[in-house]
């Protein structure tokens, strides 16, 4: 269950079996914690008493959490259930009950699809029913509100770059199980688990309404597993291995601890290795909070070469990484990756059918993390021995697929700096700059090692050596750091390099070993003289936002701020002891004397450690908090105190070294302009029972209801801009006139199928505040700002006063506030101070702005320059803490990453309701095509075309006419949407060039300005207008007409402001399709249309009139004619055909008198023959 307590394996709790040793207590691989003595008990007691910070929570709270866990739809309502999330297909089994809901503001026509999950909600208090809590928070109208955040795709060639979230109400449910009680027994809340194309990385944030008990707000991790396939019996099996059950204590009692390597933000899977002689690997898709135990089903082979040194042969997964769809392992010298199902990234199946091993005709001997995506694609690194000593295999994934390219690409490193023999022992790649930094070990002629830092251009193949690592650590000589001149006096301790790290947002970048080295400019480096040399790094974990924690071999923690050069010991040390004290003091499970730690962990900015514990015999893996803030608070309490004696007792008096009191964040602008955050909000559908408790078919409407939201948000992203800038609108555009109708019929429980929608539910939000907090992040437009103000309150009496001109005295705090930019190229910062001498503080008003010159420009959120801003009050760090219902935090310290370029969320939509506007207007008429298209009006071809453009912003609301320059071409065209053809670049310049003298232009203005070379035309709103002209040699003339109306054609326009507006950083790009009508016809086919239509109008007047004249000559003949062939075939039978034609006659006038008569022109056509021969007889 996401929000249990962290407890052993889920899959060993399956029946009735446990992760547990049996036999003598273990003893951890790291230091062993002493036995706890009633000298450190009392410490501890007495620096909770004496704290000024008060340990304790402010208020009086019960410690209630919430729990989450996945419900697919036939356990909804069952206790006990939680199911895996694995398939990814929408379902549509909720389209039959919107069917159902006549009277309701839905559209019939639309289909309805649902999500295969729902997120079941509880909470529970330490020591009371959690079933009780449930119905109790639920009577007091407690409601959980789920806040989903989407995280944005690695490609964006294929998905759109977005931050989304979705803010849901949970609705309550009762138990499917037999209840005695009236109402209800046992319940839960349940909300849609929704999903969206190109993610597969979501966060789930719960808290309360505001009503009921207090719970504290909680994230959870929820990911799609694509390495989860489901069976015949509804029950996931793993496709890259078996789920073990039985597991020893030696796979984690005494094992090193191990790095986790993944994709940062992206990766929904996190594997870890590193178990002794297992070929297995823990697995988790919520970030350790559940975990499996899983045996790879890889073929566990050596390849023994004459090129590939020998090793010994293990079975130990030692190198892991995880990226967004694909993972990562190396077993001995094989590299083996295996890609998982999802639909929802990849727009074909690219998973993989078992382990594919790569590389196999190399010997690898690490591998290398890149942490960070860029460019569509992720990034890993392979370092090489043997016959390939000196490269560097670089691995690219992007949408699935995996490719390697060895590094330099002509020649070997060794090669490149010319030395005779070297190795690589780290490697750090920094995508967005096309850039490798290579840790290169050279042995030189008397076998004396030394090493140097390469960096090695994958754009212009150039290789050079940046810095030459001394060969000594430095003295420092009691200071905390030294800067690295080569002037220095040196100690006879070996560097010795192990590997590197690097954050991208301040390009920082330190060198590890028995030493720690940082530099910004990777050229000039300062020496860490805190960490001792006596000690050596295995591996360094950052967080990206500040801070850094340090492993080293014999499993101690140390921890540093960014931005400072103090390392700070966490264990062991004495502030650990004391927070162990209290854990025993308050009977945690999670502390043990004996553990061994499995790896060390970022997430959210909190530290985490994965343990092993053992107690009792019984061994368990726990994920747990590392209260890094705490630590650092006992440990100043340890040394920063002093022994006063005040009559006969003794006294403890405590220095606090936090240089202010309180720190507030001031006059923040509102943050979705500045974090490009989308939000969306939906909540349940009204019930008519009384109670309030939902069905699982309201459950399901609710299901459809979301689902449709996101669907049409996705669908938004159109060329014509709809007359409201909102992707609601064509929801209820046709439906809210008849809003209290669907009201009437709710409130009298008319409502078709007891439910109940109303469609102010179901909105965007624009709107949103901040909440006395730093944004997440930072986006800025070109030469656009951000400001907000720090109010500090300063500890005791620390203002002086200056003199100036005159009588005047200027006051002057002694409190400062530095701001530490990556980028002061780029990025301008002014800091205001005012003294507030009556309350004993100062304001700093911080202002950031773009110097809009160190970006071209791009598409919306994409290639965008990373840098950050840090904010640091002088004497602040390791000092300052601040104690809240959630826990202790720093203060002193702001860290914020920043993105230079075109903000995510803006784009450049067709205004097709003011240009029909103001071309009806200019022009005198308007005339539409024959057959209306409501979405793409027809404009006629001798009329001016006056177009105008908007800028909207999908995060804030906003809606503006893009008044900047654009250039406008037509890149495709056809007489019908079916046969509208794509234009190469020479037909692209011919059509739109005013320079063009092949008479092909389709179009022209009387605009002047024109773009470099004049090779294109440059429009503006201003413009005075576009006149179509379809010449001779063009695509559009002489169009055939596909009917009796004239010809119509549709033009496929390009617009686009690169290169011609110079007011932002965004490359805005719109390509729409015109529809134009009435295009004339050439001369040579009007001319010929008009002799042919004049020739057949004269030839059938005249068919007409030689009709009408010769007519009566050829019936009179055509009688003549057949009267002498009937004369011809009777001319000896004159006598017996006399009395027959009379007897006939007589006959028929007989039957005439006697039966039916004869139509009077059939006997008068009978009787004309016969009078003829009379004649002839006579």
């Amino acid at each position: 269950m996401l929000g249990a307590e962290p407890r052993a394996v889920k899959g060993l709790e399956r029946g009735g079996s446990s992760l547990a040793a049996r036999g003598p207590t273990m003893t951890a691989a790291g230091s062993a914690w002493p036995r706890l003595r009633v000298p450190w008990a009392l410490w501890a007691l007495l620096t909770v008493l004496l704290s000024p910070w008060r340990l304790w929570a402010i208020e009086d709270n019960q410690e209630c959490t919430w729990q989450v866990v996945l419900n697919k739809y036939d356990t909804v309502g069952k206790s006990q259930e939680s199911d895996r999330f694995f398939s990814q297909e929408p379902l549509d089994t909720v389209d039959s009950l919107f069917g159902l809901l006549v009277d309701s503001p839905i559209d019939p026509d639309e289909k309805y699809l649902g999500f295969p999950y729902y997120l079941k909600i509880n909470y529970s208090c330490k020591g009371e029913s959690s079933e009780a809590l449930v119905r109790k928070g639920h009577l007091s109208g407690l409601k959980p509100v789920v806040l989903v955040t989407f995280q944005s795709p690695v490609n964006f060639n294929n998905w759109k770059l977005e931050h989304l979230q979705i803010q849901m109400e949970a609705a309550p449910f009762r138990s499917k199980e037999p209840c005695s009680a009236e109402e209800v027994c046992v319940m839960s809340w349940y909300t849609p688990m929704p999903m969206k194309n190109g993610s597969v990385v979501m966060h789930v944030d719960v808290r309360s309404n505001g009503l009921g008990p207090f719970i504290p707000n909680k994230r959870f991790q929820v990911n799609i597993n694509g390495f989860l396939q489901g069976q015949q019996d509804d029950k996931p099996q793993f496709t890259v291995g078996n789920e073990l059950f039985n597991v020893t204590p030696r796979d984690f009692v005494n094992a090193s601890s191990r790095p986790l390597w993944y994709t940062v933000d992206q990766a929904p899977v996190l594997i870890l290795g590193g178990i002794p002689e297992e070929k297995s690997i823990l697995l988790t898709d919520t970030s350790f909070n559940e975990f499996f135990l899983v045996e790879l089903s890889i073929d566990s082979c050596w390849i023994d070469t004459t090129y590939c040194p020998r090793a010994n042969f293990t079975a130990t997964i030692y190198d892991t990484i995880a990226t967004e769809s694909t993972l990562f392992i190396r077993q001995n010298q094989l590299i083996y990756y295996f890609t998982g199902t999802y639909i929802t990234l990849h727009q074909s199946n690219r998973s993989s059918g078992s382990w594919v091993r790569v590389l196999d005709k190399e010997c690898i001997k690490k591998l290398c993390p890149v942490h960070f995506h860029s460019n569509g694609s992720e990034y890993i690194l392979a370092l090489t021995t043997g016959k390939h000593e000196g490269y560097v295999h670089l691995g690219t994934i992007t949408d699935g697929r995996v490719s390697f390219e060895m590094l330099p690409r002509h020649q070997s490193v060794c090669e490149r700096i010319q030395v005779a023999s070297c190795s690589i022992t780290w490697a750090v790649y920094m995508a967005g700059k096309y850039n490798l930094l290579l840790l290169v070990e050279i042995r030189n002629a008397t076998a004396r090692k030394y090493f140097q830092l390469v960096s090695y251009d994958l754009v212009t193949d150039y290789l050079a050596i940046l810095y030459t690592i001394p060969e000594f650590i430095p003295d420092a000589q009691g200071r905390e750091f030294l800067m690295i001149l080569g002037t220095e006096t040196f100690t006879d301790c070996l560097m010795v390099p192990k590997g590197m790290s690097y954050n991208p947002y301040n390009n920082l970048l330190f060198i590890w070993g028995n030493f720690l080295l940082h530099s910004y400019d990777h050229e000039n480096f300062i020496f860490l003289a805190e960490f001792p040399k006596e000690l050596s790094i295995k591996y360094l974990v950052n967080s990206f936002r500040g801070h850094v924690a340090i492993v080293t071999e014999n499993e101690e923690i140390w921890y540093l701020l960014e931005g400072n050069y103090q390392v700070y010991k966490l264990f062991p040390s004495k502030g650990w002891k004391v927070y162990i004290s209290l854990q025993v003091m308050h009977q945690s499970p999670l502390y043990t004397p004996s553990e061994t730690m499995v790896t060390l962990f970022y997430e959210d900015s909190n530290l985490y450690q994965l343990v092993y514990l053992v107690n009792s015999q019984q061994g368990r893996l726990v994920k747990r908090l590392v209260p890094v803030e705490q630590l650092l608070m006992y440990q100043q309490l340890n040394n920063g105190y002093t022994v006063e004696q005040q009559g006969s007792h003794q006294t403890l008096s405590f220095t606090n070294l936090c240089p202010f009191t309180v720190m507030r964040l001031k006059d923040l602008p509102n943050p979705q302009i500045y974090t490009r955050q989308e939000r969306y909000r939906a909540q349940p559908p009204g019930v008519l029972e009384p109670s309030g408790f939902h069905t699982e078919n309201s459950l399901a409407v609710y299901q459809g209801l979301v689902y449709y939201l996101l669907w049409l948000h996705s669908k938004y992203d159109k060329p014509y801009a709809d007359p409201v800038h909102d992707s609601t609108w064509r929801w209820w555009k046709n439906k809210k006139q008849d809003q209290d109708y669907y009201f009437y019929l709710a409130s009298n429980g008319k409502s078709a199928g007891n439910v109940h929608i109303d469609m102010d539910n179901y909105e965007k939000i624009y709107d949103l505040t901040a909440e006395h907090k730093l944004p997440e992040r930072i986006f800025l437009d070109k030469g656009t700002s951000y400001s907000f103000s720090i109010f500090l309150t300063v500890r005791g009496h620390s203002f002086t006063s200056q003199p100036e001109l005159g009588n005047t005295f200027q006051l002057q705090s002694q409190l400062d506030v530095g701001v530490v930019l990556n980028d002061p190229d780029c990025i301008e910062v002014v800091v205001n101070q005012k003294v507030l001498i009556n309350r004993n503080s100062v304001v700093f008003r911080v202002t950031l702005r773009d110097k809009s010159v160190c970006f071209d420009q791009g598409i919306s959120g994409q290639y965008l320059l990373k840098t950050s801003m840090l904010v640091k009050v002088v004497g602040s760090a390791g000092y300052c803490f601040q104690n809240t219902i959630q826990g202790l935090h720093m203060k002193g310290n702001l860290m914020v990453p920043m993105f230079i370029g075109c903000p995510p969320g803006k784009r450049l939509a067709f205004d097709i309701t003011y240009t029909l506007e103001y071309n009806r207007l200019q022009n005198k008429h308007y005339f539409d095509c024959v057959h209306v298209d409501p979405e793409m009006p027809c404009f006629l071809f001798r009329d001016i075309f006056y177009p105008f453009f908007l800028i909207q912003d999908l995060v804030t609301g906003e809606s503006g006419s893009f008044q900047g320059s654009y250039v406008l071409k037509v890149v495709g065209g056809g007489p019908t949407l079916d046969t509208i053809q794509e234009y190469s670049e020479e037909e692209i310049y011919r059509f739109n060039s005013p320079l063009d003298n092949t008479d092909s232009l389709i179009w022209t203005t009387k605009n002047t300005t024109t773009t470099k070379g004049s090779a294109f035309n440059i429009m503006s709103h201003q413009s005075l207008g576009i006149e179509w002209l379809c010449l001779e040699n063009s695509p559009c003339h002489d169009t055939v007409p596909q009917s009796i109306f004239a010809p119509e054609f549709f033009f496929k326009v390009l617009v686009s402001n690169r290169g011609v507006d110079k007011s932002t950083y965004c490359d805005y790009q719109l390509i729409f399709l015109l529809h134009i009508h009435g295009l004339p016809l050439s001369a040579k086919r009007s001319l010929f249309i008009l002799i042919v239509s004049t020739s057949v109008f004269l030839g059938l007047v005249i068919l007409y009139i030689i009709i009408c004249l010769l007519l009566p000559l050829m019936v009179k003949a055509c009688n003549i004619l057949r009267w002498k062939i009937n004369n011809m075939l009777t001319p000896e039978s004159y006598g017996s055909h006399t009395s027959s034609s009379r007897a006939s006659i007589s006959t028929s006038g007989s039957r005439s008198r006697v039966g039916s008569r004869v139509s009077i022109k059939v006997a008068e056509n009978k009787a004309e023959p016969e009078e003829i021969m009379k004649k002839s007889v006579t």
